[in-house]
């Protein structure tokens, strides 16, 4: 692939992470915050200690919000377009959208929803602050496995394909990757430090706003990201001007 096409990519993915981030903005304000605050709100309630905040809630449910998950639509966009920059020709015959959906698609389920179904978004309140640190460092850890695991089952895949044929290559990367990931689910410790008395449906409900947020930041890129690169790979061929018609004597 030629450099200025590469560098291409990356500017479009960046606008594409860009402007995913700005509808997934949306829906964490309108979903993610009331939530925030009804955890905040118990944790309140049931602690005797009140600090000062050095950035007042106000601010960080707006330009604080904003200025997180813009960069970080920023970041992954320019990520993700790499990341396709690599696997564009290595996917058969599909074209540059369903490429790019496939992408999102797997960076989704491998890099969010894999390591969100064992250790999923806690709200403010739950949780030891002691072991942020710990928690974060797990769940980090089986997220990079699954993202080497995934590459790991497409290329098997590939390789498995001439001989089992595309789609029982495709299951049986599939099957690997599930049961490797289900190892790594067991020997993993697990994390529940949630308080008996608190709102199991705040809970469930701020865990699906944060899967939602997820979901709505890389369909949108997909989508975005998609258009963009099909614009750019397969430009539609210039018209010619009709021919003039002679005017009538």
């Amino acid at each position: 692939m030629k450099n200025h096409t590469v560098r291409d990519l990356l500017v479009r993915g960046m606008l594409a992470g860009l402007g995913a981030g700005v509808v997934a903005l949306i829906v964490a304000y309108l979903l993610g915050e009331p939530r925030i605050d009804a955890a905040i709100a118990f944790e309140e309630g049931h602690s005797h200690e009140h600090g000062e905040e050095l950035v007042s809630r106000t601010l960080q449910s707006t330009a604080g919000l904003a200025t997180g998950i813009l960069l970080y639509g920023l970041a992954l966009g320019g990520i993700a377009a790499l990341a396709y920059c690599f696997a564009l020709g290595r996917t058969g015959r599909i074209g540059p959208r369903a490429a790019a959906l496939l992408l999102s698609g797997a960076a989704l389920l491998a890099g969010y929803v894999v390591p969100f179904l064992k250790y999923p978004a806690n709200p403010p309140s739950v949780g030891d602050p002691e072991t942020i640190g710990h928690r974060t460092t797990l769940y980090f850890l089986l997220m990079l496995l699954s993202v080497l695991l995934a590459v790991a089952a497409i290329t098997a895949g590939r390789q498995l394909a001439p001989r089992l044929g595309n789609w029982n290559a495709t299951l049986a990367a599939a099957l690997g990757y599930a049961v490797l990931i289900g190892l790594g689910y067991v020997l993993l410790p697990a994390v529940n430090e949630v308080p008996a008395d608190f709102s199991a449906t705040l809970l469930w409900q701020f865990r699906t706003a944060a899967l939602a947020i997820q979901l709505t930041l890389w369909l949108s890129f997909g989508l975005l990201f998609g258009h963009l690169a099909e614009r750019l790979l397969l430009p539609k061929p210039a018209r010619t001007p009709a021919a003039a018609v002679p005017a009538a004597n």
